[in-house]
């Protein structure tokens, strides 16, 4: 995927200065890169660092575009220019995202039925707050990972 973004990564590059500033940020996010980053973050969610890196120097060097800054400018305050959250947090975002619409609208009972409440051990002052359990596949996983 990393190598399918950097592709057309290098193609808007090559276009860059033929379009607005507006049409190269939309077709960075909606058309090209950002979207393919999005299409799998269920399947992102705690994979190693190694591959969250790649794809983070994707969109670094999509902001770079974006914003016409050098090769080696510092891409944080580029992405915060842009309203881009980080590759991981967007993972972390879009999962969060999908899991309350799970939990709090009328979704078919396929996805219902993998999201389990968590039983709680003692009345803490966060006992009202709603709480998931984690997954039995991600403790085997950890168990034998």
């Amino acid at each position: 995927m990393a190598k399918s973004c950097n592709y057309r990564v290098q193609a808007i590059r090559h276009i860059r200065h033929l379009l607005s500033l507006d049409l190269v940020q939309t077709l960075a996010c909606s058309l090209i890169i950002l979207s393919r980053i999005d299409y799998c973050n269920a399947l992102l969610h705690g994979v190693p660092a190694a591959t969250i890196h790649k794809l983070q120097q994707v969109q670094n060097n999509a902001a770079r575009i974006v914003l016409q800054a050098s090769k080696r400018s510092n891409a944080k305050p580029l992405l915060r220019r842009l309203h881009w959250l980080p590759v991981e947090q967007r993972i972390a975002y879009k999962t969060a995202l999908v899991t309350l619409k799970i939990q709090n609208t009328a979704t078919p009972a396929y996805l219902n039925r993998h999201i389990q409440s968590r039983d709680r051990v003692r009345n803490l002052r966060s006992s009202g707050t709603a709480l998931l359990a984690r997954p039995s596949w991600k403790t085997d996983f950890a168990a034998h990972g």
